[in-house]
């Protein structure tokens, strides 16, 4: 049977199969193909629960639905095909009667519903801490200022210049007061958007590393060079990717092994759009790990592992990667950590 019948299929980024009365396979879209590892070439009129090791209780389930001619809802299947990992699903069957096709069944991976709701409830969390930050600058901003003129005044008065040290003290800690603020209304600049190879911007965050620590941090490569251009921000992706470097490069006290790695994700979702293709950005090093105390707070301004850290690095990455309409998430354990960076192209 041809897919032209199943072209809006095709479209959805939810996984679908396509089954006949025999529970053998007539189709499998895109997302479907991505999520099993399979083609639907090579599995038509196969017996769709015969390519799984453990699909004889899930056959069953279906061959039951068939005869009563009622769909039924597995929030907790697992799926493994030989030499994978096991698959953790949710999945609805839908009887229907199209041509050869008797079964629809729905698949979504857990761990990729579980991901949408944490991207939903980041956002949300993000965008209040823009608000809090916004409103806090500015209630900062007015008494710094006139803290500073005031010490200035009060250093004019002075007769005895050991006395101006402690007004100079005053005035600097003012203006690194100032330089703090600005660094957190900064993010709120749109992106200047244009191509960007994002090559180029690994090897510029490179570069910029091995400067800063030049004697323990080695820099490893790993990248798609198939990948095409994106559409966005080359400076605000050199930072964000930079932050993300830099912050792990301290985690270790500049001695140990950061690895960039690009690869190209299929039929992903990010903040509830769907994108047939995407970049992903992996950020992976060899140091301590995020402590539990902090790792789901990680993104949140303010808020740092490191002692002296200000807490903004990761929130402005976190920041101009939600500009891209991307996303950025951590997993970490001692020994390694991974920042994934997921950013949509056209």
């Amino acid at each position: 049977m041809t897919s032209a019948p199943f072209l809006g299929l095709d479209l959805l980024t939810t996984a679908v199969a396509v089954l006949d009365d025999s529970l053998r396979t007539v189709h499998l879209n895109p997302a479907a193909e991505t999520l099993f590892a399979l083609s639907r070439r090579n599995v038509s009129a196969q017996p769709f629960a015969e390519l799984f090791v453990d699909g004889r209780e899930f056959g069953e389930k279906l061959l039951q639905a068939l005869a009563d001619t009622r769909g039924f809802v597995d929030q907790d299947l697992t799926l493994t095909r030989m030499a994978h990992e096991p698959l953790h699903l949710n999945c609805v069957v839908t009887p229907v009667d199209a041509g050869h096709a008797a079964l629809l069944i729905e698949f979504r991976h857990i761990e990729q519903q579980l991901r949408i709701e944490r991207e939903a409830q980041r956002l949300t969390q993000h965008e209040a801490n823009r608000e809090l930050i916004r409103n806090l600058v500015h209630e900062i901003k007015n008494p710094l200022g006139g803290i500073r003129g005031s010490a200035q005044l009060l250093e004019r008065e002075l007769d005895r210049p050991d006395l101006r040290e402690y007004t100079q003290v005053i005035i600097k800690e003012a203006d690194r007061l100032q330089l703090l603020m600005d660094r957190l209304l900064t993010p709120h600049r749109r992106p200047q958007v244009g191509p960007v190879n994002i090559h180029e911007v690994c090897e510029r965050v490179r570069a910029l590393i091995l400067a800063e620590f030049p004697q323990g941090i080695q820099i490893k490569r790993d990248y798609d060079t198939s990948l095409p251009e994106l559409q966005g921000d080359r400076e605000q992706l050199i930072q964000a990717v930079l932050n993300v470097a830099r912050n792990a490069a301290q985690a270790m006290n500049g001695r140990g092994a950061i690895e960039l790695r690009t690869r190209v994700a299929r039929q992903v979702t990010l903040a509830t759009s769907s994108h047939k293709l995407a970049l992903e950005l992996q950020v992976v090093d060899n140091g301590p790990g995020i402590p539990a105390s902090i790792r789901d707070r990680i993104f949140y301004p303010l808020v740092s592992g490191r002692e002296g850290g200000t807490g903004l690095g990761l929130t402005l990455a976190q920041t101009f990667i939600q500009h891209h309409h991307g996303v950025i998430e951590v997993e970490s354990q001692p020994g390694r950590t991974c920042f994934c960076i997921v950013l949509p192209l056209q």
